[in-house]
This record gives structure tokens, sequence and C-alpha cells, in this order.
């Protein structure tokens, strides 16, 4: 098959296509927002579309491009693994690739989290929490599950169960037995897990929707009375983790010691999707409990020989190019830079984030000319201030982000680690330049509002 042919050929149908044999709906938005573009090629921090035209990319793949795209190490160990042969997905068998990839999984995981020491092996993040509750049940033989207000652990049935959004919950029916808590919010966790029918507490160490971040002794006070009452503590570093926060782990920042980590996303360099559950031996015994539970919990691809060298290729690449040390200055740099726009732009109200995990949060301005634009686009709709600047930073400068979560004012920025200072330039300088229309009422960002609505409305 001549894939290269093929895509030439029908390189521009790709939103009819979908539009008529995958999801219309998000078809129609991508043609609202204007983000339906044909792109072409991706190399490092940026996508190229069918005109040349370069975009900086600060959503990579929702978190995914850790090492930025088309990565020459991913491609050179995935070329490697097909001109080998390898025999793939025996089943009755323990493959070298995973057994490997545990080992240096456990070895670099132990030094942030101590006592993590076995690995089940998954194909998505939403797979990885799964497991994770799933292996909770089994442990403490208790049903319930406390997540936090505002979380997102997945969408399958299970991981939906802990999703802290009602946008996300509604509409499918009865979920597993769960309860949600306010995050900081000790004595509402507190009463739930006096209740002593709880699994587990599944946190997220900085909440991927909205960028909400935990009070500095939350997280280690949960996981103490965690402890204390007999469930099983688990940090999804799905997003937060593979040195997105400038630390390995999310969770690091606060010294946690978690019994369970889901991980997924960046472990697959963008290439193979993978995921794993990070798990002390202890607890991972309890679900295979002898001979005849050792297949109790299993999935056919999980081992896959692709995914396990594209995860090898990717720790590798995250030591070996000091992308975490990389991600915490540059952080520190755009964070700073975001910071001093929060004291110029008044309906900036909060920027936050750790390493290359940030949020940028809206609100109502002060002065009366603004807050009388401010009231007519939430009037028209919640959470439109933001997704016109995230349309501003794409149509002017090319830069691609997203706005984070349902009808909220918050953008959240997910780059690469590999990001160099001329980057962060570039990004601080586009939304200054953005921010500054916006708040001197010029710039057609109002009026895009509107035609936004109208637009929406039409389809």
């Amino acid at each position: 098959m001549e894939i290269a042919k093929l895509i030439e050929e029908r390189l521009g149908e790709q939103i009819e296509l979908h539009k008529r044999h995958v999801n219309p709906a998000l078809a129609r938005v991508l043609q609202i927002i204007d983000y339906d573009v044909a792109y072409t090629r991706g190399e490092g921090a940026y996508l190229y579309d069918d005109g040349g035209n370069r975009y900086l990319d600060f959503l990579s793949g929702y978190g995914v491009y850790q090492v930025g795209r088309s990565h020459p190490v991913l491609k050179e160990t995935l070329h490697q693994l097909l001109d080998l042969d390898r025999p793939n997905l025996i089943q009755m068998d323990c493959p070298l690739l995973a057994g490997l990839l545990a080992e240096r999984l456990t070895e670099r995981a132990q030094r942030s989290y101590p006592g993590l020491d076995a690995v089940f092996f998954t194909n998505s993040g939403a797979e990885a929490v799964e497991g994770s509750l799933k292996f909770s049940r089994a442990a403490t033989k208790r049903d319930r599950f406390v997540y936090i207000d505002h979380a997102f652990h997945g969408l399958t049935l299970g991981a939906l169960s802990v999703n802290g959004s009602p946008h996300f919950r509604e509409g499918f029916g009865q979920l597993l037995p769960s309860t949600g808590v306010p995050l900081n919010d000790l004595n509402a966790l507190k009463r739930e897990l006096e209740r002593a029918d709880v699994a587990a507490f599944i946190a997220e160490p900085i909440q991927g929707k909205g960028v909400y971040m935990p009070d500095d002794e939350y997280l280690p006070e949960a996981q103490r009375l965690c402890r204390k009452h007999g469930t099983v503590f688990i940090v999804d570093e799905i997003q937060a983790g593979l040195g997105r926060t400038g630390r390995f782990f999310g969770g690091e920042h606060w010294g946690l010691e978690p019994d369970i980590v889901p991980i997924s996303k960046a472990l697959s360099g963008g290439f193979i999707p993978v995921g794993a559950i990070l798990i002390r031996r202890d607890l991972h015994k309890k679900t295979f409990s002898g001979l005849e539970r050792c297949v109790v919990h299993s999935n056919t691809f999980g081992m896959n020989e692709l995914a396990m060298g594209a995860g090898l290729a990717t720790l590798e690449v995250l030591e070996s190019e000091n992308l975490i040390e990389n991600a915490a200055r540059q952080g520190e740099r755009l964070l700073a830079g975001l910071r001093d726009m929060q004291s110029r732009y008044e309906m900036l109200h909060d920027v936050r984030g750790k390493g290359l995990m940030i949020g940028m949060e809206f609100g109502p301005p002060k002065s009366l000319k603004l807050k009388a634009a401010w009231k007519a686009l939430e009037t028209m709709q919640a959470g439109l201030f933001a997704q016109l600047v995230v349309m501003g930073l794409m149509r002017d400068h090319r830069l691609l982000t997203q706005v984070s979560g349902h009808r909220v004012n918050i953008i959240k920025f997910l780059p690469p680690l590999i990001l160099s200072d001329e980057d962060v330039d570039f990004a601080l300088s586009a939304i200054d330049a953005t921010l500054d229309k916006a708040h001197k009422l010029r710039g057609g960002l109002w009026d895009l509002g509107r035609q936004l609505v109208k637009a929406a409305l039409k389809r």
C-alpha cells in the first residue's frame, strides 16, 4: 500500500470525512473556531500545514509529546524493532521488552516514590485508572471510591465514576459507587474515609482540567488519612508525570509515597499507545494471588513490543537530554512572564502551575467599559472569553492552545519539554499581544465572539 500517495491524494478531506464517518459534532466545532487546519507534518515543538505555515504546539497531544514530535531516537528504535521481526503478542509468554521496561520504570519510580516495585501494562491512561480501581477493590474488599471535584481520570465507565465533571458524567446512567469531595477540604475527605468503606482515594497531583493546585498540606495529609483508615492512595500521574511539572512525578513536589500510580501519555513518545500501573507488590499480590489467578486481570495489547520499545526510548530521551530540568527552567520563565502580564491585564485573574503544566484563568474586569463587554460575552456563553483568546492566539500567531474545561475561562498550556528560550519568548509575546488587544477592545476579538455564537447557532 502506498500510504504517502493516499495521503497526498486525499489531503484536505479530513473535515468532510469526519463529518460523514467519525464525529460530525467535533468537525463542526473545529470549523467554528477556525481550527480546521490541514496539518502535514510535526517535528519537535512545531506543526506544519499544507501551506508551509508553522505552528508552535502548546497542547502537545494532551501532553503526549513530552519529548517533542518525531523524535529521532523514538523513530530509530521503532524502525529497528520492525526490522528485527520480533515475535510479538505470543500471549503465553513473558516478553523480554516488557520485563526490561518494567525494570526501568520501577528503578526510576522508586527514586521518587519508594515502594512501587510491580508493574502492570495497559494501552491507555483510562485503562490504567480502571485497573488501579480494580486492584484497590481486590486489596481492600471495599466497593466505594472517593475523588476530587473537577478531577479528570478518563472517560471509560469505571474511570468516569471518579471523574469530577458533571459535563462528562451526565447521560451515562449508573456508575460505580463513588463520592466527590472539594479540593483542599480535608474535613470532607476525613468524613468519607471514616465510613470505612472506601477502597481508594484517587487524586491528580495537579488537576488537568483547570490546572487546579492543591494546598501544600493537602496531599500529604490526605495520604496520612488513607493510611489511617485502610484506604488505598492512588496518585494519577497520567498527565502530570514523566517530567511535566519539572519533577519525574508531579507528586514529588509534596513528598508523597502513593500505593498505586497510573501513568500513560508521554510514555508512548507519541507513537504507540502505552500505559502502566505502578503498584506496591503487596497490593499486586492481592489480585494475582495464586497460580490459578495469574491472568485474572489481563489485556491483549498491553505488552506490545513496539509500545515497550517506545517506552524504553522515551525514558532514555527524558534522561539523556535533561528534559525534566528543562521543563522546570522553561516553566519558571513562562510563569514569570505570565505573572507579569497578570499585573497589567485586569481580566487575567490567576496564573498557576508547575513546570510546563500551566493555567491562565480569566475573570470579570473592574473598568466599566470592559465590564460591559465581558458581561455581554458571558451572557452569550460562559467561558467564551477564554475561547476567544485561544482563537486569537491561533489566528494571529499560530500558537496552538485549548480552553481547559467545559465553559470555564481557563486556558491550559502543555507544551513539549524540549521548549527553547526562543519558543518561550515567542509564546509570551503572542499572549501579550492578544491580551493587549482584548483589553483595548480592538483587534476584532470581541466581534469574533458574536460571530462565533452566530456560527454555532446556524450549524
